[in-house]
């Protein structure tokens, strides 16, 4: 479960990276990855939730 929360920071850092640069530089293709950034991260908090519930067990 430890790695699975280094993988959520680690998406989460590149989605504010990205996010930032649509927001404060308008490129557009940053604003592509920080949604699939959204996404992905999206997906592992359900893993991480599936995980936590099983740890708690």
């Amino acid at each position: 479960m430890k790695e699975l929360v280094n993988q959520i920071k680690a998406e989460i850092e590149v989605f504010i990276a990205n996010a930032d640069a649509q927001v404060e530089k308008g490129n557009k293709a940053a604003g592509t990855r920080a949604r699939k950034a959204a996404l992905n991260i999206s997906k592992m908090m359900k893993d991480f939730r599936k995980a936590s519930v099983e740890a708690s067990k």
